[in-house]
This record gives structure tokens, sequence and C-alpha cells, in this order.
């Protein structure tokens, strides 16, 4: 399971400017790994280990003044009182850098000792399932700088070549991003869906319990079952608390937990077009297509091509490979939405940096039919974006239109 991560040169070079650098993304998807792949060397100390939490949390201070070598510790979450004294150690050498290295499955934890404590010594690199290319280790795609590049054209994009054979990228699509079911899933079906449902078992009995002890777990199970039905959507807020019979404010903080935690992405409205009135309501998905798919009971690839959320599950796979290998990068001032106007036009992902604004069609068939273009068409033509891109299982990278590049999603 020790395949290169594409963050890993990120992170080496944030280690060069911060004196710390936090690795946060959900569990078991390699941040451990990560760390100890990226710095051998360093001191290592597990937060969730009980003989590391208390060698730490005894004297948190002494500890530091102890070890003043470079340190890793892993799970930070566990011990937020660890950020404050970090700033400390850190204050008191302000010009040394590349001193820790922390990371944290539990969001909501991690973000506020950094806002909190660290504000100005760290930067934050998030982790995710491995990225298709990452898997079959073909190295970060070459689409991502030039889309990165300023008046990139769309051209740019027609000699690309596929990082991996379409059948493969649907099949990791199929079965999610996770490194050990997804390695040792592969030989043994059975291993796969237990330890997808191991996952979710210790996901809302221990992280979801130990972050929000007041939580009704059994209703929030639920919740997430249910919302598997909804991944992709915009979403119904009454409609769901209706269904769970909660309030609709209780839901909104259930979505605000599965997003913190990395098990969902909240996707907002894209507002920056002034001629046209667009719809706000809140769009997600499960950003893991494996875990969606073991709520469904999706067992196959063909059992899924045949599921009325094959469009949506193949739109919200697209949109976190793009999403990752955007954020593998060192570019800055990242924002993703989607968009949808009050007329219906509507496209499914609108990247914005400095770059410019690039919108995103994506699509699970592999022609890209004249109607599929009219939303992009419309987004063009109202803000003046150079170029938009369809990305769906088609062949190879072909102009559609002067301003439309088709990609298919293997090239990613």
């Amino acid at each position: 399971m020790d395949k290169k991560r594409f963050v890993a040169d990120k992170v080496n070079s944030l280690l060069e400017m911060f004196p710390v650098v936090a690795i946060i993304g959900p569990r078991q998807c390699g941040k451990s790994t990560l760390v100890r792949r990226l710095r051998p060397e360093w001191q290592y100390y597990d937060l969730e280990s009980p003989d590391d939490y208390q060698l730490i949390s005894s004297d948190p201070g002494r500890f530091l003044t102890l070890h003043p070598g470079e340190l890793i510790f892993d799970e930070a979450q566990q011990y937020p009182e660890l950020f404050r004294t970090l700033r400390g150690a850190i204050d008191a050498d302000r010009g040394r850098k590349g001193r820790y290295l922390l990371t944290g499955s539990s969001s909501p934890e991690i973000v506020r000792g950094i806002s909190e404590s660290l504000a100005g010594r760290i930067a934050t690199v998030e982790l995710w399932p491995f990225k298709q290319s990452e898997f079959q280790e073909t190295g970060i795609p070459d689409c991502y700088q030039r889309l990165l590049a300023k008046n990139a054209d769309p051209r740019d994009f027609l000699n690309l070549k596929p990082v991996l054979p379409l059948p493969e990228s649907l099949e990791i699509w199929r079965r999610g991003g996770f490194p050990e079911p997804l390695i040792a899933g592969a030989e043994q079906e059975g291993f796969y869906r237990q330890w997808m449902e191991n996952y979710l078992i210790n996901y809302v009995g221990r992280d979801i319990r130990q972050l929000f002890p007041r939580l009704n777990v059994h209703n929030f199970r639920r919740f997430l079952t249910l919302l598997a039905q909804f991944s992709g959507h915009q979403l119904n807020m009454s409609d769901i608390a209706r269904t769970l019979e909660v309030s609709v404010s209780t839901v909104k903080d259930y979505l605000d937990i599965i997003h913190q935690t990395f098990l969902w992405r909240n996707l907002p409205p894209y507002t920056g077009n002034r001629l046209k009135k667009v719809q706000k309501a809140k769009k997600g998905f499960f950003r893991d297509q494996g875990l969606l798919h073991f709520f469904l009971r999706i067992n196959d690839l063909d059992s899924l091509l045949l599921h009325p959320v094959a469009g949506f599950s193949f739109e919200s796979f697209v949109t976190e490979e793009i999403i990752r290998g955007l954020q593998a990068t060192m570019a800055t001032q990242l924002e993703f939405s989607y968009y949808r106007t009050i007329d219906r036009s509507e496209v499914d992902l609108i990247i914005e940096g400095d770059f410019g604004t690039v919108p995103v069609e994506i699509k699970l068939g592999s022609v890209a039919k004249k109607a599929a273009l009219r939303g992009l068409e419309n987004f063009l033509a109202d803000t003046g974006s150079p170029f938009g891109i369809v990305v769906n299982s088609g062949k190879r990278p072909e102009l559609l239109t002067e301003k439309i590049v088709q990609l298919p999603v293997n090239y990613l």
C-alpha cells in the first residue's frame, strides 16, 4: 500500500516555508503512512496510543523542551491542548521551519486548534483516498498544469495521454479509493465488504460519538443511509427532516458533521453570474463513491451502470478527481462550486483560481450530445470564460466546439 502520494512534494515544499504542516483527511486514507514515509527519521507519536497520549498530555511544555528536534504527532485532534503548547515552542524560535508534522482525521478539532493557536505558523494539506492515477502510480496527469496555466486554450488538452485504461478507471469509480480495501479487496471481495461495514461502524460508533457525545447515533446512521439516495443532488432539507422525523436544523447539523469529517462534500452554488438568477440550494455528495455504493448495495460495475444513481455518482467521482488533482499542486485560492439558474441552465462544476474560471460538465456516456453542451455554452456566453470542459467516458480528447473540449475520465 506504500504508493507515492501526489501531495508528498507539496508537503515537502511547505515544510521549507512553515514551522508546522498539518495533513488532514478521513480515517484510513493513508495519512500515517505518508508522514512516516516523508520523514522516517523524525520521532513519531500517536495520540491515539494511550502511552503516547499520557507521555505528552501529562506535561506538554516539558515534553517539547525534552524533545527539541523534529516531531510527528499523529491524530493530533485527540489532544487539542497540544496546539497552544506548540505555539509557544514555535514562537521561541520563530525563524525555524519544518519542525512539526501533524495529522488529523476529525476536522472540527483540527480547524479549531489551528485557527485559535497556530494561525500564520501552519500550512494545512488535505489528503484523500487514492486518486485513480495515484493508485496506478502513473504520476500527476498533465491536464492539471494545463488547466492552471493562464491563457489556457481548449486545444492545449488535445495531445494528452490517458493515465490508465477506461475499464480500470470505471472500476476505481465503483470500488472507491480507500487504500486497504482497494488493494486487498481486489483479491477478496468478502474482505472489501467487511472493511466497508467496519469502517462505517467505527466512524459512527467511535469518531462521531467522541466528537459529538450528545448526538443520537441511531438517527445519525439512519441519516447516512437515507442520504445515499440524495448524493449528487440538490438537497431538500425539509423532505429529509420529515423522513427522519427530526428538525431541519438537525439535518443541517448532520450535514455539517459529515462534511467536516470528510465523508461528504458540500458544494456551494456559483453566484458570479450577475446576468442570471441562480438557485442557491445546497448540493453535496459522498466523497468516496465506494462508500456510497456500499450503502446502496451495488457490488459490480454492471449493476452500477444500470442503477438510477449512476450518473450522479459518476459526476461526484469526477468532481473529486479534479479537486484532488488541483489540490495536489501549489495553486492557491482555488474555489469549487456548481451552477444552476432559475431557468434550468446548469453546469456540474465551476473551478475558480488565479487562472480564471473554468466550467466543467460531467456525463457518464461516451458521446457528448449537443443538448448536453447548452449549459456550458450559456455559461461561457454570460461570463466570458475562455473555455469549458466536458468530462465523459469517451475515447480521446476532442474539440466539440471552438470553446469546449472533451476530456475522458481516464485522462484525469
